[in-house]
């Protein structure tokens, strides 16, 4: 079986491990309504839209 010959250091370990890490930021859409940016199959904050429909009363 094979065995280490050398301790492997910290910085090593922490370079290697923070790849996974990396967040990517979350997608984003623009709304067929107002074209504003919104977050893909969500409702638009801007207008309350959602599908071509009236889902919120936005004020």
């Amino acid at each position: 079986m094979a065995v280490p010959k050398r301790k492997t250091p910290r910085s090593k370990t922490h370079s290697r491990r923070s790849a996974n890490m990396k967040l990517a930021p979350p997608a984003k859409s623009s709304c067929p309504q107002c074209g504003a940016a919104k977050l893909p199959h969500r409702v638009c904050n801007n207008c309350g839209t959602y599908r071509g429909r009236q889902v919120i009363d936005v004020d």
